[in-house]
């Protein structure tokens, strides 16, 4: 019979041609996790101890689904960000750590506006809408995914976490054929698509396979479609002191920047995550 310690190491060795040894300790943690209903830390105490046949049962088949190159998220079927619980499935985006330095920008600039309205849009999972919601309970809180499927996630998510808001379906580049003119919105949130398809042989299999290309991919002759639609949206539905905040592709931080500007936003601010590479940007309008 194995400890938990046997079963890490099989994870890290069967694992070894997909992931590093860092990714692969953090697999097995987040699936013990799960497993045995207790903290990752408590891993170390009971390292060596015997692990009974139905939990091994258990290691072995998520062990199966991550060699296929599935993301443990899908497997659990949950996601952490921002300290909450997120359902996600193959319709949504799995929440990102980069994604919590935007929310978290957001919150920083405008924690303590009153009247605060803010629109999400491609909100998938719903992880940014609804944290915001969370955090900021005196926020009028909208979201639109074109996705109906994704809809229903971010749907229970928001019933599951108590928050309201109010979910959209409906697709972006047609913004126009559905938003009333007197609708405004201090806040203006995307992580479109922009990931062109020439970066695709540097990613993940489990990124490539399980996660929504709709919500990934952008052409190659237009990779900043949906900043551009997005941009002109806010042009016309931004309040007074309102702003645009976008996660951008790394590589095209300074044509985002050129684009806005050209677009009249003057306050345009490119900041980098945790990596140093560019992956935020917020723009004002000076009315």
């Amino acid at each position: 019979m194995k400890d938990y310690q046997a079963w890490a190491d099989e994870y890290s060795k069967q694992l070894a041609t997909l992931y590093d040894a860092d990714e692969s300790k953090q697999l097995f943690l987040l699936a013990y996790s799960f497993i045995s209903h207790k903290k990752p830390l408590h891993y170390a105490l009971e390292r060596h101890m015997p692990v009974a046949d139905d939990i091994a049962n258990q290691f072995l088949h998520m062990l199966q689904e991550l060699q296929r190159g599935r993301p443990i998220q899908h497997i659990i079927g949950e996601a952490d960000f921002f300290g909450l619980r997120f359902k996600v499935n193959e319709h949504t985006l799995i929440p990102r750590t980069e994604t919590e330095e935007l929310v978290d920008w957001i919150m920083k600039e405008y924690g303590n506006t009153r009247d605060l309205s803010i629109l999400d849009i491609g909100t998938g999972s719903g992880s940014i809408a609804i944290t915001l919601s969370k955090h900021l309970p005196h926020a009028r809180v909208e979201a639109l995914d074109i996705s109906k499927d994704a809809i229903a996630v971010a749907r229970d998510n928001a019933a599951r976490l108590g928050v309201q808001v109010n979910f959209i379906e409906a697709d972006v580049l047609e913004w126009d054929s559905f938003m009333q003119d007197s609708q405004r919105y201090t806040v203006i949130v995307s992580n479109p698509p922009y990931i062109t398809p020439n970066e695709q042989a540097q990613m993940h299999i489990n990124v490539l396979q399980y996660e929504p290309h709709s919500a990934l991919f952008v052409e190659e002759h237009n990779p900043l479609l949906f900043y551009n639609v997005a941009a002109d949206l806010a042009k016309k539905h931004m309040e007074h002191q309102g702003a645009l905040f976008f996660e951008i592709n790394q590589y095209l931080g300074q044509q985002t920047l050129d684009l806005l500007r050209k677009k009249g936003f003057e306050d345009v601010r490119l900041r980098k995550d945790l990596n140093n590479v560019d992956r935020m940007i917020c723009a004002k309008m000076i009315f």
